[in-house]
């Protein structure tokens, strides 16, 4: 069996290592839990290997580094996370049962320290699980509240945290609310788990921000709306833990349907720091910003098809050399090559996931 079939690559050491994408998928649109698949360094192709069915709603995952364990959220009304142990194969093991979060809708989840953070959509809450040494989760869950609203009527009655994650200090906490306009800045006890509001930095009324992304200085920070196609580029200073608006910039609905209303999705930020792209949902697109004006000013420079249906999530590959799009409605996984000069996107391939909605790489 040659490397590709095998989904090994050679590392820098001339060694082999195994190299993976997991793909989640919500079991409750039909999808089949936890996709595991082998990935060929070369062309970037995805060819799947096993399924882990037993988790629910798999909306999002993250994987340790350090230990190889893959944490899952159960996107379900009696939210709950998991942990997985990855084998060398690719397989996937569960290392101890489910742990409820203590809140429904859990939408997104990050490792920080020795703590496993989930945002609560549905609840409006960020909880906080012990993680072992083993990397398995315990509980009870420690929990945030977000307080507030927002003037979309339907969208934005109460809270409605959509993501958290550490800046890249290490020392604060970042959570993002579409309900309350407003991204929130927390401290954490990695003892006790407990979160604590160190401040609120509030945003345009009714954009309902769903995502956010640092960009390598560790000072710029790009926010993503969901209700308004816009991105809100900020200064983040991680000596004060304070985060400031400096600008707004537009986000292309061309290509949408008329009287289809879009909804942006994900940012990502290449890891060179060169560009910027976003998914929007409704008009199915990929956007680049090149960042050659200066981090701060992102300017768009291209926009394609993303090859689907309702791209959810965009994530690039451990070598930035292509970025990958779960399409939930498509029931897909799309994948990109990035122009190393433009940064410009041009469709590779795809592989069938049914409800797709999240990738990772090992």
């Amino acid at each position: 069996m040659s490397d590709t079939q095998s989904g090994m690559h050679t590392d820098q050491g001339g060694g082999q290592r195994a190299y993976w994408a997991y793909i989640g998928s919500f079991t409750s649109g039909g999808g089949r839990g936890i996709t595991v698949a082998a990935v060929d360094p070369e062309t970037g192709a995805l060819t799947p290997r096993t399924t882990f069915d037993p988790c629910v709603n798999p909306s999002c995952l993250t994987l340790a580094r350090d230990t190889g364990v893959l944490y899952a959220v159960s996107d379900t009304e009696q939210g709950a996370a998991r942990a997985l142990r990855t084998g060398s194969d690719g397989s996937l093991s569960p290392l101890g049962p489910p742990v409820e979060v203590g809140a429904s809708g859990p939408a997104y989840l990050s490792l920080a320290g020795s703590r496993l953070l989930t945002a609560n959509y549905a609840s409006g809450t960020v909880s906080s699980l012990s993680v072992g040494d083993d990397g398995s989760l315990s509980g009870p869950a420690r929990s945030f509240a977000h307080r507030g609203s927002g003037p979309d009527a339907d969208r934005q009655a109460g809270p409605h945290a959509h993501q958290v994650l550490t800046d890249p200090s290490g020392r604060w906490v970042l959570t993002v609310d579409l309900g309350t306009d407003s991204v929130r800045v927390c401290t954490l006890d990695q003892d006790t788990g407990e979160l604590r509001g160190h401040g609120e930095t509030l945003l345009r009324a009714g954009s309902g921000p769903r995502h956010l992304a640092f960009h390598p200085d560790g000072e710029t920070v790009y926010v993503l709306h969901e209700l308004e196609p816009q991105m809100t580029v900020c200064h983040w200073d991680a000596a004060s833990g304070r985060l400031d608006p400096l600008s707004e910039v537009a986000i292309d609905t061309e290509g949408a349907p008329e009287g289809v209303r879009v909804y942006p999705s994900v940012v990502c930020v290449a890891s060179d720091g060169r560009f910027v792209w976003a998914a929007v949902r409704g008009s199915d697109t990929l956007l680049t910003f090149s960042l050659t004006d200066g981090a701060d000013k992102p300017r768009l420079t291209d926009g394609v098809a993303c090859g689907g249906n309702w791209p959810r999530d965009l994530v690039a590959d451990p070598a930035g050399r292509r970025l990958y799009v779960a399409n939930e409605w498509s029931g897909d996984i799309t994948w990109f090559d990035i122009d190393g000069p433009s940064g410009r996107l041009r469709h590779a391939g795809a592989l069938s996931v049914p409800a797709a909605a999240c990738v990772v790489f090992s």
